[in-house]
């Protein structure tokens, strides 16, 4: 267990956020964590699936989120839940390769056309049959939530074409297809927790980094990187996990609340996303900065090699199968 990790146990166990049932209200209480800002959709459909489930329980089971990363970086709170001492998390679906390999096939640049497309093969067979593959890290997936698509945004110079990333240190996210697309895109990638990565762009450490407009926009990196390039290289989904140890505590109609109450909450989410995503743009537009929209055609002939270096891996299938929906 590394030293941040047992800190975050600590912590959990000091504030007694295990899952737990109150002797005095009969109350099952699920602990739940995240990453983001609470102005972000993300935390506000966490807030409505709490209600939801407290609805469905009628009061017998309870929700009780920290956000904010007050419990650790994405891998952290997976860990957590690996051992039982979360009951549920957010991440996006690129940490989880390190957990479960074929989660990487949402890492791949312009594999999805787009929203639809994207919405299409998460709720198909495939999607689910993906979901239920965390199961194997002793994980329960729940469901997905929208995090739109992800692009570039840079501290000293807007990126136009590929090759205005060459030489340029771009922050990703904790993933090998994360860092292999940047480099494919000619830049160089630097793996950075969420909460590190303003100081990092502040310090001159990265030259920028990529994410969708609310995160962008939440987490005040416009501030520093005044240039966002919506180039949308991937449709990284965010997953919904529970301690697999938790889930089989439950009683099976305690499940089924769990699972109603979290099919709403995605509803839910998706209701806000597209709203959020604009007004993002909207704000950083008004706080100076230059949204560029490059020629996409231009990125996708730049990773047609990448996509070819999947051919004999074990997300092939997944790949062939997404491209044919």
């Amino acid at each position: 267990m590394t030293k941040n990790l047992l800190k975050c146990v600590l912590l959990v166990l000091s504030l007694g956020l295990l899952t737990s049932c109150s002797d005095d209200k009969k109350t099952i209480r699920l602990t739940m964590a995240h990453t983001l800002d609470t102005r972000h959709v993300v935390h506000k459909a966490m807030e409505f699936m709490a209600k939801r489930l407290d609805h469905y329980s009628n009061g017998s089971m309870e929700i009780v989120i920290y956000p904010g990363g007050q419990l650790g970086s994405e891998r952290e709170l997976i860990e957590l839940l690996q051992i039982g001492s979360l009951s549920i998390t957010k991440v996006s679906a690129s940490p989880l390769e390190g957990f479960v390999p074929q989660m990487k096939v949402f890492g791949i640049p312009y594999l999805f056309n787009g929203s639809e497309h994207f919405w299409r093969v998460l709720n198909s067979d495939l999607g689910i049959e993906l979901l239920n593959k965390v199961e194997g890290a002793r994980l329960k997936g729940l469901g997905y939530y929208d995090a739109g698509s992800r692009s570039f945004y840079t501290t000293k110079k807007p990126i136009r074409t590929p090759d205005d990333l060459i030489g340029e240190k771009i922050r990703v996210l904790n993933s090998p297809t994360a860092v292999a697309t940047v480099k494919a895109l000619g830049g160089a990638a630097a793996p950075i927790a969420w909460g590190e990565l303003y100081a990092a762009l502040q310090q001159g450490v990265v030259d920028g980094a990529e994410n969708n407009p609310p995160s962008y926009y939440l987490s005040r990196h416009y501030e520093i990187a005044k240039y966002y390039s919506l180039d949308e290289h991937t449709f990284v989904p965010d997953v919904i996990l529970a301690s697999l140890e938790v889930w089989n505590s439950l009683t099976q109609q305690q499940q089924q609340w769990l699972s109603k109450a979290m099919a709403d909450s995605v509803e839910y989410q998706r209701s806000l996303w597209q709203a959020a995503s604009d007004q993002a743009l909207e704000a950083v537009i008004a706080e100076g900065v230059e949204v560029i929209y490059p020629d996409k055609q231009a990125f996708q002939d730049k990773v047609a090699d990448f996509h070819a270096s999947f051919d004999d891996t074990a997300v092939a299938q997944y790949i062939k199968k997404i491209k044919t929906m």
